[in-house]
């Protein structure tokens, strides 16, 4: 595990094969949803409250879906009990077109 932080002009880069994300987390939502770029982040919502990060493992289950990795291949570099949170998302094999696209003219 590292812990070092990665300055971005973006909501995601690459750190090698690793994918750093910047998220703006939503708990207790509708549904689980990657949504659009808010500033430097990634907005994402997820159905599960706020309680003692079960919102964020929320998300690490949820995003490992979508990226075709694994819950231990996503590290929650810091904001596990905050809504302003980084990931790093080792080697996934799905993009979701809101990150490929912002990677493509980054």
């Amino acid at each position: 595990m590292s812990n070092k932080q990665l300055t971005m002009n973006s909501f995601c880069a690459w750190d090698g094969e690793t994918l750093v994300l910047n998220v703006l987390g939503k708990p207790s939502a509708k549904q689980d949803v990657i949504g659009k770029a808010k500033g430097n982040q990634l907005k994402i919502s997820v159905t599960a409250a706020p309680v003692g990060g079960k919102a964020t493992d929320h998300m690490v289950r949820f995003l490992a879906k979508e990226f075709g990795v694994t819950n231990a291949d996503i590290e929650v570099v810091f904001g596990r009990f905050n809504v302003n949170k980084q990931l790093r998302i080792k080697s996934p094999k799905n993009l979701p077109s809101v990150i490929s696209k912002q990677l493509a003219i980054s």
